[in-house]
């Protein structure tokens, strides 16, 4: 996880702030507004959505390291337990994206 350190996972460049829902709620034709849906019905659905996506794409990091766990433990090429490291570090940093 050295390749981590110092930088928090939950803040980076991509997040989606509450201006984000709005404009894409607009932009998908949902109406907006106080004389039309509320802003916490759009934002809840929206972090539905997104906390599917982000586990799906956890879900896709850990195949990536188990079967790089399945090469290094067949051929011991550095490369795959390389591989295995990083995509364990992917599968925690989009975890630790929805402990915001």
């Amino acid at each position: 996880m050295e390749l981590l350190e110092g930088k928090d996972l939950r803040e980076s460049e991509g997040s989606v702030n509450q201006e984000d829902i709005i404009r894409m709620a607009r932009e998908a034709g949902l109406a907006y507004g106080s004389d039309e849906k509320p802003l916490g019905s759009v934002t809840r659905f929206a972090a539905l959505v997104a906390a599917h996506e982000r586990e799906a794409c956890a879900k896709v990091c850990e195949e990536v390291e188990s079967r790089a766990e399945e090469l290094w433990d067949k051929f011991a090429y550095p490369e795959d337990q390389g591989m295995a490291s990083g995509a364990r570090q992917c599968t925690t940093a989009i975890r630790a994206r929805s402990k915001q």
